[in-house]
């Protein structure tokens, strides 16, 4: 049996009884519910945090309900609003519905009356969640994530992932450009009690830091040129499940604190806004940076590090884990072949070869790429070496102590060596024995990331 999202549930009724009866059975089932009596604390609770369902009185006290559903709409977009009545007839069920109304339900109504609609409420919010990210899926154009690995070193960052996925913690995760940490974030929420809500993703190189702001933390009508209505932003979008920050090492100085103090204390404000507002979102960010070089350069927060990196899982680039290349490379071969309607069976043993030797410093990104133009170029039943990109050639042997190569081959190959295995600059001039300064230089020097 699918397992349904739990839904953030809003009672707006003027009788005690009522309010308690509903708090009661719909905590039963799972779901967190805020009850108040009237319209002003109804807005006063949707302002400060995201509701998905609101059971919402005809008549509360000398208002009507229904002049407080276009107000809750705004403040909730995707909010699923039920009126509930006494006076049950056709012509208020027609208004309520022409003012935003998902449904409607005469008093007296049973528990099972009220489960059944909850359930259904929840279905239809588990398929608006997939449909989002099944869009976030096809707007980034790549094959399905694969995750399978034969290498020790992968396998424990996946079975790390799985320990802590169904926890609440924020998990920080590292690695080179094109490693997979999108799809290991992915993963971990789909893995996770969250699983069942959304999953949205800002990649934090990708906007302007205005424009990341109002993503992140949404804004209000008129906040700025060009605010021709409100956003609620992608930490209310994501209210219940996953918010993923891509290269969080790029995230502006100055959205450093609010994104703490999301962190912290799960509250926050739109982009021109007063109203405090509380998050139930989990948070996994990634970054390809050294953070804490960039600490102490002071481009990133401290505290703000600490607070992401809860949870540290490596992902170690495909050059360290070559097991995986071609057993990768096969299945992507299978995807990109049934994509484009070819009949390709396999690699030659001179494509094997060009693919296992070559270090792929683009990672899993630039192998996917490479098959898949193999595939667009290759004839015949196997992809050969003529097919595959001309950069693929072997990698050049790092030299070693001895070689007929001068020292400053050997320096750079040691310096690569070492920076590879250690976690910051200062543990590797510690390794070293060299100067931080003096290791930032050669870095330099040698074109080292």
């Amino acid at each position: 049996m699918e397992v349904l999202p739990r839904l953030a549930i809003l009672v707006v009724d003027d009788e005690p009884n009522i309010r308690k009866t509903l708090t009661i059975s719909l905590e039963a089932e799972g779901h967190p519910v805020t009850a108040v009596s009237n319209a002003r604390d109804a807005l006063s609770e949707a302002n400060r945090r995201f509701f998905d369902l609101a059971l919402v009185d005809l008549r509360l006290g000398t208002e009507s309900g229904l002049t407080l559903l276009p107000a809750l709409a705004a403040a909730c977009p995707w909010v699923k609003i039920v009126v509930m009545t006494a006076y049950a007839s056709i012509d208020t069920a027609v208004e309520a519905m022409r003012r935003g109304a998902f449904d409607y339900l005469p008093k007296p109504f049973t528990h099972e009356q009220v489960a059944a609609l909850v359930r259904k409420i929840a279905e239809v919010r588990a398929l608006e969640q997939k449909v989002a990210s099944l869009q976030e899926v096809l707007h980034q154009v790549v094959p399905e994530a694969d995750l399978a690995s034969r290498n020790p070193a992968m396998q424990r960052t996946l079975e790390m992932a799985h320990k802590v996925a169904d926890s609440a913690a924020t998990i920080l995760i590292r690695g080179e450009s094109g490693t997979g940490k999108t799809v290991l974030a992915r993963a971990i929420h789909s893995w996770s009690r969250r699983g069942a809500n959304t999953f949205g993703m800002v990649s934090c190189p990708s906007l302007s830091p205005e424009l990341l702001e109002s993503e992140l933390f949404g804004h209000v009508k008129g906040a700025f040129t060009g605010a021709l209505r409100d956003h609620p932003g992608r930490i209310a979008a994501c209210e219940g499940g996953t918010l993923f920050l891509d290269e969080i090492g790029d995230l502006p100085l100055r959205l450093q604190p609010k994104l703490l103090r999301v962190l912290e204390d799960k509250e926050y404000e739109r982009v021109g806004d007063v109203v405090t507002r509380k998050a139930d979102v989990r948070i996994i960010a990634a970054t390809s940076l050294d953070l804490e070089e960039a600490v102490k350069e002071r481009r990133f927060r401290e505290d703000l590090l600490y607070r992401l990196n809860v949870v540290e899982i490596v992902v170690p680039p495909l050059r360290e884990r070559r097991e995986d290349i071609l057993p990768l490379a096969e299945r992507l071969l299978v995807f990109f072949a049934r994509q484009s309607h070819r009949r390709l069976q396999g690699l030659t043993n001179e494509a094997q070869d060009r693919l296992r030797d070559y270090d792929w410093p683009g990672n899993v990104r630039e192998l996917r790429n490479s098959m898949e133009r193999a595939v667009l170029l290759g004839s015949g039943e196997q992809l050969g070496r003529e097919h595959l990109p001309l950069q693929l050639a072997p990698a050049k042997p790092e030299p070693q102590v001895g070689d007929l190569v001068s020292l400053e081959d050997i320096e750079e190959s040691h310096i690569r060596r070492v920076l590879a295995a250690t976690r910051s600059l200062e543990e590797a001039a510690q390794v070293l024995a060299m100067d931080p300064a003096t290791l930032w230089r050669r870095r330099k020097k040698y074109g080292i990331n």
